[in-house]
């Protein structure tokens, strides 16, 4: 079971804003995140490998060098130069 819920954190302990299905004493692995900061993709690895994909799709500047800052808003958001 892979799900993301939210838990307030209360005396040393994560208290779950909902119920869990889990038996007593079943070990998880947890990943915390303070609301509002979500690691990129959500931290699934499929979401992660796919913008990885879309970053080595930007392209080149002329005469072949890496992307620089040069062109941001043009290339993210389509402006026109």
């Amino acid at each position: 079971m892979n799900r993301t819920i939210k838990a307030t954190y209360e005396g040393g302990v994560l208290r779950p804003a909902e119920p869990l299905a889990l038996k007593e004493g079943e070990v998880v692995s947890i990943t915390v995140a303070a609301d509002g900061v979500v690691p990129p993709g959500g931290g699934d690895p499929q979401e992660i490998a796919r913008s990885l994909a879309e970053i080595a799709k930007m392209p080149l500047e002329p005469g072949g060098k890496v992307f620089s800052n040069r062109e941001h808003d043009r290339i993210l958001y389509g402006w026109k130069k």
